[in-house]
């Protein structure tokens, strides 16, 4: 016996048809949904290439100022490195200085051995000076020169009415100095009583300009 396919009825066609169509409509959302905005792209891409950008140039500057840093640390180290050696050494030059000023003309003066071993201390004082210049050590002589607090220090005031105020007029002790630093300040005594340094220096101008 043959049977005869249901048709639907017209109401269940019409929900089918709804259903059908919301299904669609929920599809199309959902892809609208899902598809990504250009504008958005772009702008993510570009907050992320100015954040890397700013990252580099970071990186750079700081790259930079190691390499700055290192190249003064070496070079501080290369100035100073000796500096403990060198002051150890101005022990030696003082004492030598010291056996230099206790020899007397009359004994410069005379022949003999005395006078060859004289010129063996100075030959050997001028021997280790230029070797202390040859590794940045330099000797300071302000004799006659304006004191100066970073390079010298006052032991004592010498009243002399003919220089002017504040002039080393002795020297107690040598001063060193390595690069441009102070080693040891030089001793010495200042002149007072007399001009200004600098009205004496005006005088000195005006003087040269008449």
């Amino acid at each position: 016996m043959t049977q005869t396919p249901t048709r639907p009825e017209p109401a269940e066609a019409a929900a089918t048809d709804e259903t059908q169509a919301a299904a669609g409509t929920d599809a199309a959302a959902e892809t609208q949904t899902q598809t990504p905005d250009p504008g958005a792209i772009i702008a993510a891409l570009e907050a992320e290439k100015t954040e890397l950008k700013d990252k580099l140039l970071r990186t750079l500057a700081d790259m930079e100022n190691l390499r700055r840093r290192t190249e003064r640390e070496v070079a501080d180290a290369r100035a100073y490195g000796v500096t403990s050696f060198a002051r150890d050494m101005l022990t030696v030059a003082d004492n030598i200085r010291r056996a230099l000023e206790t020899v007397t003309e009359d004994a410069r003066a005379g022949e003999g051995p005395l006078k060859a071993l004289v010129e063996g201390i100075e030959l050997t004082e001028r021997d280790l000076l230029k070797t202390l210049e040859r590794h940045g050590v330099r000797k300071l002589d302000p004799a006659g020169q304006k004191f100066d607090p970073n390079l010298h220090q006052a032991m004592f005031e010498v009243e002399d009415p003919n220089r002017p105020t504040g002039t080393v007029v002795q020297v107690v002790q040598a001063g060193f100095v390595i690069g441009d630093r102070v080693l040891r300040p030089a001793l010495v005594g200042v002149s007072k009583g007399g001009p200004k340094a600098a009205a004496a220096n005006g005088s000195a101008e005006q003087a040269a300009g008449e």
